[in-house]
């Protein structure tokens, strides 16, 4: 490959963290001196931890790659070192080509500035002058939807807004290379719908994208390759179908609540599970949970996850704060997930689970699997072939209405059949 080609260049790239154990942090010199009163003779151990370790891959100009793993597998480190967030522990990066990246909600962002004077920061910070900001700044307001709030400080927006004016700033920045890490899971479905669609239409233009999703579905349609990373190294690199296979299967086979999430870490799950081992179609699923206090915990928080089915699709996204104001945090808090409708068909489901505020409180990827069994919710027999399509179960019925009586008149209607037992 010529290195005209190339986009992005990664020989030899690792990150090592040292981690701290046996000593407790102390906001205060007294507390500190206390501390050592009591305990004279502790000391901390230290642990090396190689987020990545000897990385080497290429990529292409016009080339649009996902890379896929599981929570601490060395994503987000990845796009941290290639945006020269933090530095390598060793190894090397070169990029061929002005860069942008949408990696955290709100970073580059000034909680106090309005969205109107943020647009001119976030692009100053991504590399863009006045004039081209200025050229570009009515596609950004249209595309983020936030003309209404653009003289309001953004810390009264929602997370949803932040990165709604994130992405459109980097989106219309006219670079070669753009970086975007998971924060398309906080906007809704059809802001996703129109961030993939912008990416698409980047990618065929001649940039270069680079993706992390743990929405397979995107990868999938988005990326024509994808890399999987697994514990700080590359496990496979190749075309998205076969690559996303293995990542499925992997994911598959190691349910469990991971210790090395992202997130800031204020609360944890501690447990996820659901109580039953297998539910029919019509059962309500439920799945409980139990949330602790790490650290200073908010206020408030609420909490959402995803079901995804065996190919990686997402199918529902089950948001507390589009049925509930809210919870309160405690030290310590138990609650349950329910979902009864739609029905799920036969088959295996994935549960990712969030915690969050105004950003990503935990994020447990694969917190537990639901086992549907083929007992239909049904009143009648029927065929295979009135069951083969669709991704869900509907709750329906058939009735025949008699065209003589008026509209309302319940006389006029006769029940054939209803979808439920």
């Amino acid at each position: 490959m010529s290195s005209s080609d190339i986009a992005i260049a990664v020989r030899g790239l690792s990150k090592a963290y040292t981690i701290r154990h046996g000593v407790e942090d102390h906001n205060t010199l007294a507390e500190m001196l206390l501390a050592r009163v009591r305990q004279p003779f502790q000391r901390a151990t230290r642990e090396t931890f190689w987020a990545l370790k000897d990385v080497s891959f290429e990529i292409k100009k016009g080339e649009s790659v996902g890379i896929v793993g599981r929570n601490g597998a060395g994503k987000s480190t990845m796009f941290k070192l290639l945006s020269r967030i933090t530095e390598p522990t060793g190894g090397e990066i070169d990029l061929y080509g002005r860069l942008a990246s949408l990696l955290e909600v709100g970073t580059g962002f000034h909680p106090e500035l309005t969205g109107r004077e943020n647009i001119y920061l976030y692009g100053a910070i991504l590399g863009m002058r006045r004039p081209e900001i200025a050229r570009q700044f009515d596609a950004i307001v249209d595309f983020a939807g936030v003309e209404q709030f653009l003289d309001t400080p953004v810390k009264r927006y929602s997370s949803g807004m932040y990165v709604r004016l994130a992405f459109a700033v980097a989106a219309h920045l006219e670079a070669e290379i753009l970086l975007v890490d998971e924060v398309l899971a906080v906007g809704d479905a059809a802001f996703q719908k129109r961030c993939l669609g912008k990416m698409t239409d980047l990618a065929q233009s001649g940039r270069t994208v680079a993706f992390v999703s743990h929405n397979m579905q995107a990868v999938a349609a988005l990326c024509n390759r994808v890399i999987l990373l697994n514990s700080g190294t590359v496990e496979r690199d190749g075309d998205p179908k076969s690559v996303i296979a293995a990542y499925l299967t992997r994911t598959a086979s190691s349910d469990g609540v991971s210790t090395r999430r992202p997130g800031s870490g204020q609360l944890r799950f501690t447990s996820i599970a659901p109580t039953a081992e297998h539910f029919t179609c019509a059962d309500p699923k439920e799945v409980r949970f139990t949330l602790q206090a790490e650290t200073n915990r908010p206020q408030h928080f609420q909490v959402a996850c995803h079901i995804i089915d065996e190919r990686g699709s997402i199918l529902l996204q089950c948001d507390s704060s589009l049925v509930c104001e809210g919870f309160d945090a405690d030290e310590q808090i138990n609650g349950r997930f329910v979902l009864r409708t739609p029905w799920l068909r036969p088959g295996r489901y994935r549960v990712d689970f969030f915690c969050f505020d105004h950003g990503i409180i935990d994020s447990v990827e694969h917190a537990c699997t639901i086992t549907v069994l083929p007992v239909l919710p049904y009143s009648q027999v029927a065929s295979e072939g009135s069951t083969r399509h669709g991704a869900v179960f509907a709750d329906f019925s058939y009735e025949l209405i008699d065209q003589d009586v008026p509209t309302g008149v319940g006389e006029g209607v006769r029940v054939l059949s209803s979808g439920g037992h």
